[in-house]
């Protein structure tokens, strides 16, 4: 679990809510659900009209990695190229075939059963990292999304923000209903605003860093993989791949 994520947004939170009420405002009145169901609702619209299903399914699925964490086992995976290298150097790369039958992660799956029909390792990397290219902005597509909630959110807020200035002008003679217009006006600014600055961009930038953690981590193994094919000293792989060791 990434607890920074969870602070981050609990501070930012209680920063703005906190701040609100020192002024001496009431924090019942930042919560009114008609303007909540014109932001969210018309930004979440907006996006789904220019949003693919696949690309927008994608990035509701890679959603949890913002809280969750997208944990990558780097470190396990120099070991274990490391000694995958030592295997290929004393029995050949057909001592990885049972390696490759067995691994789970569908990257290193392909790239072991490469290595181990003989490829010229250019044409392994090529291959690689014309996948590992085609990966990474897939999964940036699907982070984009919440970019481009960041951007509707604000506009959506004003769209709701005029929808309540109508409903008080329209009854501007009854003073209930003109508070009601006008507080739906200022609280769905503050939402489309609040969302895109403490959720939407956030969570996007967020993903974005997640998925160049995802592509390095690749890049290792296809570092890893082309070495192996060319049949360097598993001491000279074993120092390369240190660098990309976590901290």
């Amino acid at each position: 679990m990434d607890k920074l994520a969870l602070i981050g947004f609990f501070v930012a939170i209680v920063g703005v809510v906190g701040g609100f009420a020192l002024e001496g405002g009431s924090i019942l009145t930042l919560l009114h659900l008609p303007a909540f169901i014109i932001v969210v609702g018309g930004t979440l619209g907006a996006v789904m009209v220019q949003t693919p299903f696949a690309q927008f399914k994608l990035g509701l699925q890679i959603l949890p990695w913002v809280v969750r964490g997208h944990s990558l086992p780097t470190n396990s995976m120099v070991d274990r190229m490391i000694e995958w290298s030592n295997a290929a150097r004393a029995s050949g790369f057909l001592a990885l075939e049972n390696t490759a039958l067995e691994e789970d992660d569908p990257f290193v799956h392909r790239g072991l059963n490469l290595l181990v029909d003989g490829v010229d390792p250019k044409v392994l990397q090529d291959t690689l990292d014309a996948e590992l290219t085609l990966e990474r902005e897939r999964l940036l597509r699907g982070a984009k999304i919440f970019e481009a909630m960041g951007g509707y959110s604000p506009t959506i807020g004003i769209v709701g923000a005029v929808l309540g200035l109508i409903q008080a002008m329209a009854n501007i003679t009854d003073p209930e209903m003109l508070g009601l217009g006008i507080a739906t006006a200022f609280v769905a600014t503050i939402y489309g605003v609040g969302f895109a600055n403490l959720i939407f961009i956030p969570v996007g930038n967020k993903l974005k860093n997640l998925v160049h953690q995802h592509t390095l981590h690749h890049e290792m193994i296809i570092e890893g993989l082309i070495s192996i094919a060319h049949g360097e000293n598993p001491r000279t792989i074993e120092r390369k791949l240190n660098a990309y060791r976590a901290g």
